[in-house]
């Protein structure tokens, strides 16, 4: 081998050299069966760096909610897998595991019809099942929620319906309308509302079980979900307008007293927007976990 060959064959050790490893965390997708959906139901779980090792270890979950049109596996399509592996690279955030199950075109409620109990699924099955089959710290505070869009509003609305259950909640461009058009809609209306909401209120839409489930009504005529941590924030160029309802989520919230943390950034209703602000509510969480300190 010449001298040129040499040079040329060090500087490509040294750049892989100087390549950081990713933190040894890993994923599994795997499926649980329910007996509420009937049906077997999707997930994929993240687990932490020292999850292999220390065995005797016990971890805080968050679970993450996806957004309409996509699956359990949208953390790992997205690029979200590499975006948490940094920041554990970093120790940007403590180590918890990261649970994603499928979510389908639910919202993450009870539908309409009562065909699809996927909120009794969640509470009675899924969550029962990822606690006893992977190590969890137990306690309402290491449990916490998350998700984009639908998710962002599922994970607001079970939230606020369960305040037993969650000690944090993060949400980005949730799916949240303060308030319907005034009047009657139409039949096609009503029809075409019911499709862009995946049928989970109603078809054709029904606006008073959208009043119901709403994270609005939730916040300001349930139960005082004393001790939760808060956090949502949102484009100003979100292409649906929930830029307006998460502003009107915070109005209502501080009319009520309710401590949480909100923000609105530069930004639409896309892939761009959530990869940017995905790493402040991992952030948040992992400090209302108590791992790192909370972030600001």
């Amino acid at each position: 081998m010449n001298r040129a060959c040499r040079w040329i064959l060090a500087a490509i050790l040294l750049v892989f050299i100087a390549i950081p490893a990713h933190a040894a965390g890993r994923a599994e997708c795997r499926s649980v069966p329910s007996k509420i959906l009937a049906r077997s139901v999707g997930y994929c779980v993240l687990l932490p760096p020292s999850y292999d090792s220390e065995k005797m270890r016990r971890y805080p979950v968050l679970y993450f909610l996806h957004g309409l049109g996509q699956n359990e596996q949208a953390l790992l399509d997205s690029g979200g897998w590499n975006l948490i592996q940094d920041l554990w690279d970093q120790k940007q955030i403590g180590e918890f595991l990261i649970v994603a199950p499928d979510g389908d075109r639910s919202f993450f409620i009870n539908s309409r019809d009562g065909h699809q109990r996927y909120e009794d699924f969640l509470v009675k099955e899924f969550l029962p099942f990822i606690e006893s089959h992977y190590r969890f710290r137990e306690g309402r505070r290491n449990r916490g929620i998350s998700g984009v869009s639908m998710g962002g509003y599922g994970a607001l609305h079970l939230a606020f319906r369960h305040p037993g259950l969650f000690g944090s909640v993060s949400a980005h461009s949730a799916a949240l309308i303060a308030k319907l058009p005034e009047g009657n809609f139409d039949s096609a209306s009503a029809q075409a509302l019911s499709r862009a909401l995946g049928g989970a209120f109603g078809t054709p839409f029904d606006r008073a079980f959208w009043d119901r489930n709403s994270p609005f009504t939730l916040a300001r005529d349930g139960p005082p979900s004393v001790g939760l941590k808060i956090y949502f924030d949102c484009g100003t160029e979100d292409d649906f307008g929930f830029n307006r309802g998460a502003q009107a989520f915070h109005d209502l919230l501080v009319s009520r007293k309710i401590p949480h943390e909100f923000h609105l950034y530069p930004g639409r209703h896309d892939l761009s927007y959530f990869a940017e602000h995905l790493p402040a509510s991992f952030e948040f969480q992992s400090g209302a976990f108590g791992l790192t300190p909370a972030a600001k």
